[in-house]
C-alpha cells in the first residue's frame, strides 16, 4: 500500500506532500492508521538539521496515536483494532544488557522514528510492534500522543531520580515539559515546589497542583532557599544558575535534567560534595517505564494541556510551535 505523508525535503523548509510504501507488515511488524499526532520541539529540531542526524525526505512526528490495521505473524501483544500510541524510539537490539534490564531507551542501538524511519504525519505508520503501547481507555486520542514524549521524559527522569510519593520535589519551568512534570509529582502524593519566570505562570503552577511556587525573572537567580528539596527536575532549555537550584536540594537529593541547554553545564563542586547531591540527564524511557506511565495518567487524571489543528494546518502548527506560542502541546488530528 502507498503512505501519503507530509515530508521537509531539505533542512529547514515548510512541508509538503510525500509518499512511500512500507510493504507487507513481517514477523514483529505492525501498520498503524494514525488518528493524531503531537508535534514536539524535536520535531523542528530535526527538520533543521540542529542535531546533524536529519535525512531527507524528513517525516516528522513521534507522538502517535492511531489503530493498529495490520499485523506480522509473530505479534501476539496487539490486535486489529487497538487503539495505540507510539513515541520516539521505534527500534533497539532487544538483546544488550540495558534492553535486558528493560532500558531500551539507553541501547546503543536504538533507532529513533524520525531519524531511522518516517514519523506520524502521515495517514499511516509503519514500524516494529513491540514498541507500540495500548491507549488505556482513560487516556482521550488527543491528549495520548504528547505522554508518549514529554510526558515519558519527565515522569522517567523522575523515577529514575527517586521520585516515589510523600516527597519535595522542585519542578524548574512550566511548559510543555514542566505542566506535565507537575502533575505527576503532584498526583503521586508529593509536594511541588515550581521555579517559574512569570506570575501568570505561577497562578497556573498552583491550578496544575504545586503547593509552593518561586518566581525567579528571566536572567536572575532564585533567592536563598527557605526548604529542601529531595528532588529538582529541569525542564528549560537554557542554562541556570546551577549552584543556586543545587542549594535548594536536601542532603543525597537528585538534581535531574531533560531540558536541554546549548552551553556545558557549569558546576560547582562544593554544594554537591558537601551534601552529597547527585547530577543525573534523562532521555525519554524504556518499554516497561511507558506502560506504567500511562497507567499512572489514566489512573491519576494527568492530561497535557493540547491546542489542536487539523493535518491540513500542518505548516500553520509547526511554525506556532517553533515560535513558542502553542500552550502547551501542540496535536494534529484526522477530522
Amino acid at each position: 500500500m502507498e503512505i501519503n505523508a507530509l515530508a521537509a525535503y531539505q533542512s529547514g523548509e515548510t512541508l509538503k506532500p510525500y509518499s512511500l510504501n512500507p510493504g507487507q507488515a513481517q514477523n514483529y511488524d505492525c501498520l498503524i492508521k494514525v488518528l493524531a499526532c503531537g508535534i514536539c520541539h524535536s520535531d523542528i529540531s530535526m527538520v533543521d538539521n540542529e542535531w546533524g542526524q536529519s535525512r531527507y525526505p524528513l517525516v516528522p512526528g513521534h507522538e502517535v496515536v492511531g489503530e493498529v490495521v495490520e499485523i506480522g505473524s509473530q505479534v501476539k501483544h496487539l490486535k486489529i483494532g487497538d487503539r495505540v500510541g507510539v513515541g520516539w524510539q521505534m527500534s533497539s537490539c532487544l538483546q544488550c544488557r540495558d534492553c535486558l534490564k528493560g532500558n531500551e531507551n539507553l541501547c546503543n542501538e536504538s533507532k529513533g522514528l524520525i531519524v531511522n524511519g518516517y514519523g506520524g504525519f502521515a495517514d499511516y505508520v509503519a514500524l516494529d510492534s513491540r514498541f507500540a503501547f495500548a491507549i488505556p481507555a482513560g487516556i482521550e486520542t488527543e491528549i495520548a500522543g504528547p505522554l508518549l514524549c514529554g510526558g515519558i521524559t519527565v515522569y522517567s527522569a523522575l523515577r529514575h531520580a527517586g521520585m516515589t510519593s510523600g516527597q519535595e520535589i522542585g519542578v524548574i519551568g512550566v511548559g510543555g515539559l514542566g505542566h506535565m512534570a507537575v502533575q505527576f509529582a503532584s498526583k503521586l502524593g508529593n509536594k511541588v515546589t515550581v521555579f517559574t519566570t512569570s506570575q501568570d505562570k505561577a497562578e497556573f503552577a498552583t491550578q496544575l497542583g504545586a503547593s509552593h511556587v518561586v518566581v525567579v525573572p528571566p536572567g536572575e537567580s532564585p533567592p536563598a532557599p527557605s526548604r529542601q528539596l529531595d528532588i529538582i527536575i529541569s525542564t528549560v532549555p537554557q542554562s541556570l544558575d546551577w549552584g543556586a537550584y543545587l542549594e535548594y536540594l536536601n542532603s543525597d537529593g537528585t538534581f535531574t535534567i531533560v531540558g536541554v541547554a546549548i552551553e556545558p553545564l557549569s558546576i560547582p563542586l562544593w554544594p554537591l560534595l558537601s551534601k552529597r547531591r547527585r547530577i543525573m540527564g534523562s532521555p525519554i524511557g524504556g518499554r516497561a517505564m511507558i506502560m506504567e506511565m500511562l497507567s499512572v495518567a489514566s489512573n491519576f487524571g494527568i492530561k497535557p494541556i493540547v491546542e489542536t489543528f487539523p493535518f491540513e494546518q500542518v505548516n500553520e502548527a509547526m511554525e506556532k510551535v517553533r515560535a513558542n506560542k502553542v500552550r502547551y502541546r501542540a496535536v494534529l488530528t484526522v477530522a
